[in-house]
Order: C-alpha cells, then structure tokens, then sequence
C-alpha cells in the first residue's frame, strides 16, 4: 500500500465497531541504515575471521580445572544414548553433580570424540572440545550482533561484534570454557528472535519462533538458568503488547493477545523439549528434575575459598557488591563507558529505536545481576556464572557508541574525539589478547591498574589454564620427553590438567602427585606445577612468589599467573618425614639446611618453628615463626605457632593477638579459639573462655578439648546443668 492511501486511509470515518487510528497498532520497523549492503558483507567477512582465529587459537588452550568433570559427564552421556538408556550412569554423578546440567554440549563433542576413537589422553581430545567451544562463542558474537542489527543496523551490528570480540575476558572463555560460554550463546540466540518474533506480529514468521524455540533450548541444554527465558519471552510479549496497542480498550485486541500468547508458548514448549532431549536426567523426569535443577542452582551450595580485595574469602561470605565490581574490573573500558553511557541515553534511544528491543537488551543485563544480589547467591571465581549477560551488555555499550556518533556528526572534532577514545580503549584490550593469546580470560581493565594491580588482591589463572604452556615450557627444555632415562614425578595443585596433559605424551615416565600449596612438601617431588589459584592474597601481595626453587614462571603482562619449582634437594620433604616420626633434632636439621638454602621456603620455617616448640626452644620457635610470616603474611599455621611461643614464654597478651588474628584469617580455624579460651579460662575471665570453646566446637563439633573447657568455665559460672551437657557430648567423642 502507497504512503498516500495509507494516509487517506487513516483520515476516513471509522465503521461502527472499526478500530479507530488511535488505536491502530504502533509499527517498528527496522531502521534504514540498516539497508547499507556493505555493512552487511563486512559484517559476514568480520564474523568468519573471528570465528577462524578463536578456532584456530583454542587449539593451542589449556585444560580448564573443571574439566574433570565435564569429560567424564561427557563419557557418560555418550554411553547413555548409545546404548539406548540402557547405561544409566549419567543420570546421577555425585562429584560434581552434573546430572544438574543439560547435555547439549558435553554429548556434541563426546559424540565427535567418540566417532574419531579418541580418549581424554589424546591432545586431540580436548582440542575437539575446545573447537566446539569456540564455536559456541562465535554462536554468541554472531546473534549480539544480530540482534543489535534488528534495533539500529548493519553498521551497529558491525561495531558490537567487533567489541565483542575484542573482550578478553569473553575471548579467553570462548577457548576453554563449556558452560558459560554454550549458555551465552543460548541466550544470545533466544534474544535475537525474541526480538524479530515480537516485532513482527501478528505476521509471525515460524522460522523465527523455531529459532527461539532453538535458542531457549540451547541454553536450557546446558544450565537450568535457561528457563528465565520463558518468563523474559512472556513479560516482554506483554511489554511490546503495551507499547503498540495501549493500555484501553483491551477487549478490542483478544486476537492480538492470543497471538502473542500462542507463539510465545510455543516457542517456549518446543525450546523446553529441544533441551531435554540431550539431558538425561531430564528425560526421565521432564518436569521435576530441571526445576530441582533451577534450584539447586540458585543456591550454588559448594563452598570454596576466594581471593576477593586482597583477602582470603568464603565463597558464601563475599560482599553485596562481589558481581559488580568483579564486572566492572575485568570487562573492557569501552564496554564500561558504553553501558553506563547507555543508562544516561536511554530516552533517546527508546524514541529513536525498537524499544521492546531496547529494554530487553539493558533487562538481560541487569535483571540477573540484581536477582543474585538480591537472593544471596554464591558465585565462584568472579562472574564467570553470570557470562551469559555480556552479549546484552556489549549490545548497549555499541548502542551507546552509536549514538556518540550521530550526535556528533558534522562536528569534525567531535567526531575525531569519539573515535580517539574508543580506539585507545579498543587497542588497550586488543594488545592484552595479543600478548596473552591463550590466558586472555585473566584480564583486568585499567580501572584498577590493570592485571599488575589485581595481582594478589583477585584470582586471575583460576582455572589453571596456564598449565599447559608450564608443561610446554618443560618440554622445549628437555626436561620432559619421550625418551627420558628416569620417571620424573611432578606435584602440582592443580591435578587434573597436568595429569591429563602428561600422560599421552610421555606415559608412565611422569608421575604426577596432588599436593596442597600450604602442605606441598609432605610428597617427594621432582618438579612442581603451582598456579596462583591456590596460594593466599597476602603471600601473592609480600613479593615472595615465585619463590627462589623456581626454574620458569608462566606470565602475562608480566604478572606470574604459574610457577615451576625444582626440588634439587629433599630438605623439606626430609624434614617433614622426621616432623611424622617426631623426630624433632632431624627435623631441625634437615629445615635448617633448607633455610640457608631457600629463605623464601615458609613451609621450612613452619617446619621449625613446630620443632622448635617440641624441643621447648620457644625464642627460637618465635623467631621461625615471624620469618615464615615475612615471606607468607597470615599463613595460619604460622600464626599458631607464634602464639604458642608467646605463650610458653609467658607472654599471654601477644599470644591472644596471635591467636586473634588466626581467626580473623581463617573464622574456622578452631584451635585458635581454643587457646583463646585456654588463656581466658588461666586469667579467670570464665565468660570470655566460655564464648571462645564455643565458637571452636562450631568449627569443628568434633574437638573434645573445647566441650571440656566449655564445660569447666560454666561450673565457674554456676550454670551446673549446661555444664554436664558439654561434659557428656565430650565423652560421646
């Protein structure tokens, strides 16, 4: 219909029960820059070249630590669907529970793994899995794109993609992360067609809702999180419903209504099958076990110990603010800019885009990061939980760059001034994945100085990708081959990857031992593979790691991200041997030794100070234990030990600020308000010690020494009954 009847059409008199003109639907349609063809085959040429280079580069990634579970969730999916159910193994896994997680991508690349005869040893195993994820990714990159297209063009949609991919953090995830990044992709999808089904009704193309319907059941397919996408799909039907037709008169559009009613259930049915069709667990209980799923979820009930602002942190006890920050540091200047440059536009960009549009993409960002805020949830390891946001973020943050230039068009020095300080913002996350093609996923924006600011005050390698290039590194040295003349062991924190990496290649000659950081001597050890994750803030931030054993570290922008220790000699592994037997004149022999060789070695002088203590050498034991604490600031173990010297050498008021501090570095270690109440119950301050053996049988309600001091400062009180109530949980122990 011409322009000229459409508008003769909407100055006739309306029949009786016609809707009138103001109450003819509002129409969006795309907007005309998004005609230009050229944008468009850039766009295209962009997208197949990123997807190239994450693809080629995700080859050369490391194992991620979560890896374990994943491969072996993968194994048991493929067993499950070849053998028709009849393997049932997938349906339950306690370590881990993945039975929790939808099987889309874990059965995609154990299907390809399995067709190709490859096992969890071969290289090739994990680059397989890595390709996939890769594409993922780009599944992501592409549908932000895609969607940013539907609200303002070709020439948007070129600029998103390319900020997208230009991310670090995204990029680095994109090689190497099975989760996160196939959920994003599943969100973006669902976003993308969300958009064009809603624009286009009551005309609702199918191809559009099968997308959705698609992009719903992708993400479903791997977190239970996909199910917000059927409450986001109905919420914004009803938004876009408002905006196009009103408010009044509601009877009038029952069709209208129905229309978006049925596609948005049938999209978000068709999703919901998709998603269960790879997840076993699902298939036999379609309904129960994905909302059990949500659940779960929702509260993330593992805990585990964070570095969050420079300190050794619950995963349950971060502050309000964890997600936040943790975003606001670790996401691109340009995409900081652009978001919050985005809030202040928003009116102008509702008036001159698609707004159903235009508030889904600032809802998806902010809605899930306010929910976690609001309900308490516990993440791990920044906000990689909530990767799935950033594709809505970039699409404001090209939004709001966008319309940067359109304001200053024609305005040649304001138009230099907007594209000077994107490209400096782009090029300082551009030349961080450059340098660091394989761990960009440890970037850190200027914000905060960067990576070298970070380090020691956040986790940056947690994953432990950068054990590969550690085992390289060894490799390109001789030090392991395949041709080696002796079984090498290394110990290492981070078991899986190194095993896994090893094996294949170099078979029983390496032998690889877990060992924890703070106990890494207790094994004998040839060569030791220790990233960051595991060693505490204030040890990171004193400078004395890598220590003076290692032979190589691993880095980006020249922050150690993981170190190689030789152990030339066995002192400290010695020394803890004779500490096992009790043979304490060893043991300061063989710690001794160690010392003079590696003053950096804290475990050395733990060792001594504890056999110091033994031999009641308490000056002595005092002095070992503050030389582990120059090197390892709030090293628990140390701290005890400084407090037991305090304390046998009668100095009971430095012995309670040690035992104090023990505390407030780690809330559950018990033997430090144990020998809190110990002084407290000596000084006669029966409420104090009473307080103190309590707060111990919290953390650890198996400790009989705290019910009896508990017990013993009540009868001082008077509390008689209380006090038989500790003395026979004591003796039940």
């Amino acid at each position: 219909m011409s322009k000229k009847k459409q508008q003769r059409r909407a100055k006739a008199v309306p029949k009786s029960g016609q809707k009138t003109k103001a109450h003819s639907p509002k129409a969006y349609p795309l907007p005309q820059s998004d005609q230009d063809p050229l944008y468009r085959k850039l766009f295209l040429y962009s997208f197949i070249g990123m997807l190239l280079i994450s693809m080629l580069l995700s080859f050369g990634t490391g194992i991620n630590g979560d890896d374990e579970y994943q491969v072996d969730y993968s194994e048991k999916l493929v067993d499950y669907y070849l053998t028709m159910g009849q393997d049932t193994s997938a349906l339950y896994i306690e370590k881990g529970n993945m039975h929790y997680y939808g099987g889309f991508f874990d059965l995609t690349a154990g299907l390809v793994n399995h067709a190709a005869g490859l096992t969890p040893f071969d290289k090739a195993y994990h680059q397989v899995r890595h390709g996939l994820n890769a594409v993922m990714g780009a599944v992501a990159l592409l549908f932000m794109g895609l969607f940013v297209r539907q609200i303002a063009g070709w020439r948007a949609a070129l600029l998103a993609v390319w900020l997208m991919f230009l991310s670090p953090r995204f990029f680095g995830h994109s090689q190497m992360n099975p989760k996160d990044i196939p959920f994003a992709a599943g969100f973006a999808v669902a976003l993308h067609y969300m958009v064009r089904l809603l624009r286009a009704v009551p005309k609702v193309r199918w191809q559009d809702a099968l997308g959705l319907a698609l992009g719903i059941g992708l993400a479903l397919a791997t977190r239970a999180g996909g199910l917000l996408l059927i409450p986001y799909l109905f919420l914004f039907a009803g938004i876009d419903f408002l905006y196009r037709y009103g408010l009044k008169n509601l009877g009038q559009y029952t069709k209208e209504i129905g229309v978006y009613l049925g596609w948005a259930a049938a999209a978000s049915v068709g999703g919901y099958f998709l998603a269960v069709l790879t997840w076993p667990a699902a298939l036999v209980d379609p309904l129960g076990h994905p909302l059990e799923a949500l659940t779960e979820f929702s509260k993330l009930g593992v805990r585990i110990r964070l570095l969050f602002e420079g300190e050794n942190v619950m995963s349950d006890d971060t502050a309000w603010y964890y997600p936040v920050l943790w975003i606001g540091k670790t996401i691109p200047l340009y995409a900081v800019a652009g978001f919050l440059g985005g809030i202040v536009v928003l009116p102008r960009l509702l008036k001159q885009y698609y707004p159903t549009a235009v508030w889904l993409a600032f809802f998806a960002t902010v809605f899930p990061v306010a929910y976690i805020i609001y309900n308490d949830s516990i993440l791990h390891d920044g906000w990689r939980h909530l990767m799935f946001t950033y594709p809505s973020l970039v699409a404001v943050a090209a939004l709001f760059w966008t319309e940067m230039e359109q304001l200053a068009k024609g305005q040649k020095a304001a138009t230099y001034a907007v594209y000077g300080i994107l490209g400096l913002m782009v090029l300082e996350s551009t030349v961080f994945i450059a340098r660091n093609p394989n761990l960009s996923y440890v970037y850190f924006n200027p914000l905060g100085g960067g990576l070298q600011g970070a380090y020691g005050y956040y986790e940056t390698d947690y994953w432990g990708v950068g054990v590969k290039e550690a085992l390289d590194w060894m490799e390109q040295e001789g030090i392991l081959s395949e041709d080696m003349p002796e079984e090498l062991t290394i110990g290492t924190t981070f078991f899986y990857p190194v095993t896994w990496q090893a094996k294949k290649r170099y078979g029983k000659k390496v032998k690889t031992k877990y060992v924890r950081f703070n106990s890494r001597y207790d094994e004998n050890w040839d060569y030791g593979i220790f990233p960051s994750r595991f060693i505490r803030g204030p040890h990171l931030q004193a400078g004395s790691w890598p220590t003076s054993r290692s032979v190589h570290t691993v880095t980006a922008n020249g922050v150690p991200i993981v170190t190689i220790e030789k152990n030339e000699n066995a002192y400290a592994y010695r020394g803890q041997q004779a500490v096992k037997k009790r043979n304490w004149a060893e043991a300061i022999t063989q710690f001794q030794q160690e010392v003079e060789a590696h003053p950096d070695n804290e475990i050395a002088w733990i060792g001594l100070a504890n056999a110091y203590l033994n031999t009641q050498q308490f000056d002595q034991a005092l002095e070992a234990a503050q030389r582990a604490l120059e090197v390892a600031p709030d090293v628990e173990s140390a701290l005890l030990y400084e407090g037991l010297a305090y304390l046998n050498s009668n100095r009971p008021d430095q012995a309670l600020q040690a035992f104090d501090h023990v505390v407030r570095v780690n809330d559950e270690y018990f033997l430090g308000y144990y020998y809190m109440a110990l002084i407290h119950q000596e000084r006669q301050r029966f409420r104090q010690a009473y307080e103190q053996a309590q707060k111990a049988i919290e953390a650890n309600p198996r400790f009989k020494q705290a019910y009896q001091i508990a017990a013993k400062a009540l009868q001082q009180l008077g509390d008689t009954q209380n006090a038989q109530r500790y003395l026979d949980a004591a003796s039940k122990l």
